[in-house]
């Protein structure tokens, strides 16, 4: 039986290695091959601890993926290796994980608040230079939404404001944007009021127009919402979905749950967080000064 024989240039690599990281799967690639017709398969014993819905998940990524370029086709019967670049583990155990976040939920039981405590992960660099160096950013979606109560207002055409007026969503209109007729304060205080944006595609366009770089600006210009999905499903997306975004300084930090989630739940985050901002390093773990995890009011737990 052919194999396809896929090679990747070091940008390739790179991208890869962070599609694997991404879904949590800390396994060498040689445990996995391209049959003939591009479809992934599972090739050693030791990759069967890969539950069956990752690596589903897994090969429609790769089977549709951009980064796999066809470069022969190899006759051997052996299992021919996508790449032999090697993912990256975890430096942080499972036991120092769950230690620190029971020690976060514990405290936050501890000491009740009047609000919904979020908690964020607070990472240290190393080894970076933020004027020379690329300033990183990347989104990843979580699978536990971090924020509850983050509101998103709908930018709609009619039929998304009658959706998000049904489903007591925030929204406007294109008539209530253009009675903001581009005024600083206004459109800044339309930005701080909410945590996301989303516009349909009729309006999207003309938002520049509308508010001005305001929204932009402030990092929250609107995402795509289409007509062909779930408004409330894309919102929740939203709601999932964190970004690492390095700036001037050596330090940043992302919220990952709040404390009335699970252990394992906020497990599932944290170790998602951090893997996807290792891949987004430019030395991986080598640029990792401290990871800490933290209530809002609660004390740091170190995780590195």
């Amino acid at each position: 039986m052919s194999h396809r024989c896929v090679r990747f240039r070091a940008s390739e690599q790179r991208d890869f290695a962070r599609l694997l990281e991404t879904l949590g799967l800390p396994f060498p690639t040689k445990y996995y091959k391209l049959t003939k017709d591009t479809a992934l398969e599972r090739t050693s014993e030791n990759a069967n601890d890969v539950e069956t819905s990752q690596f589903e998940e897994l090969r429609k990524k790769i089977t549709t993926s951009r980064y796999v370029r066809r470069v022969e086709i190899s006759q051997r019967k052996k299992t021919v290796p996508i790449t032999s670049y090697s993912i990256l583990g975890s430096k942080v155990s499972r036991d120092t994980l769950y230690e620190c976040v029971n020690a976060v939920l514990q405290n936050s039981q501890d000491k009740k608040r009047n609000f919904l405590e979020t908690i964020e992960l607070q990472i240290g660099l190393k080894n970076y230079d933020p004027q020379k160096d690329k300033r990183f950013s990347g989104t990843v979606k979580l699978k536990n939404i971090p924020r509850p109560k983050m509101q998103v207002c709908v930018l709609g055409d009619q039929q998304h404001c009658d959706e998000a007026k049904a489903n007591n969503i925030p929204y406007m209109d294109a008539e209530a944007l253009k009675k903001l007729n581009k005024n600083k304060k206004l459109v800044k205080k339309l930005a701080k009021k909410y945590d996301a944006f989303l516009a349909s595609e009729s309006l999207i366009k003309q938002i520049p127009r509308l508010l001005g770089p305001g929204l932009n600006k402030a990092g929250k210009f609107p995402g795509l919402l289409s007509h062909q999905e779930s408004m409330v499903g894309k919102i929740d997306e939203v709601k999932a979905t964190i970004k690492f975004q390095m700036k001037k300084v050596l330090c940043l930090s992302v919220a990952v749950g709040h404390v009335e989630m699970t252990p394992e739940e906020l497990v599932q985050n944290v170790h998602l967080s951090i893997n996807f901002l290792v891949s987004l390093l430019k030395k991986h773990w080598q640029n990792v000064r401290s990871l800490h995890i933290k209530s809002t009011m609660g004390p740091p737990q170190r995780l590195y």
